[in-house]
């Protein structure tokens, strides 16, 4: 099965500190700057609804945002363009491009420290439900290709615990807890 629309989720430390208004001007400058791979073209801020996108830095061929999805605030990573010629090209590239961009919020003065990482926790999804669904006869063959994915870029099965989402109403993905912190540099690396 040939997956793309890869969305990845790291979830923040301390997400009470987080002030999604301070994220918006720090989004303008990115696309004045264009610091991503993806051409960026616009911010959209819903922080008005409860538990949803938050602040989206729109891009043609992906979003990137500080995401309250399920009241669990996090950088997320939209990809929405085709990309790569294997479902883990495609693995990586995301959760490369969710960890930069984690990397530039810490990283940006203006934001104080505010967003953090937690270096354990985020979830791989797809954004299709045509490819991929709930209850599909191939989700074993992805969960397989996931687990094999995150044994390689984790040092091996016994670093991280892996949940399949089970909910048939959700999007097919799985969240991922590493035992122990996340050197994200070093995943950068091996990512890129």
């Amino acid at each position: 099965m040939e997956l793309q629309h890869i969305n990845v989720k790291l979830y923040l430390e301390r997400p009470e500190a987080v002030k999604l208004e301070a994220v918006v001007p720090v989004f303008h400058e990115w696309i004045q700057q264009q610091v991503c791979e993806e051409l960026l073209i616009d911010v959209a801020d819903y922080r008005h609804l409860h538990g949803g996108p938050g602040v989206v830095l729109v891009g043609h061929q992906a979003d990137y945002s500080i995401d309250n999805t399920d009241n669990r605030l996090g950088v997320r990573y939209n990809r929405k363009a085709d990309y790569g010629e294997s479902n883990r090209d495609r693995f990586s590239q995301a959760l490369h491009a969710a960890l930069r961009a984690c990397q530039r919020l810490e990283s940006e003065a203006q934001l104080g420290g505010m967003i953090r990482f937690n270096r354990r926790d985020l979830r791989l999804f797809v954004n299709d439900r045509m490819l991929a669904s709930i209850g599909s006869s191939r989700n074993g063959e992805v969960q397989r290709e996931l687990g094999g994915f995150f044994a390689s870029v984790l040092g091996g099965e016994a670093n991280f615990e892996m949940r399949v989402e089970s909910d048939p109403r959700r999007l097919f993905g799985v969240e991922v807890r590493a035992l122990a912190p996340i050197d994200v540099n070093g995943l950068i690396s091996t990512l890129a």
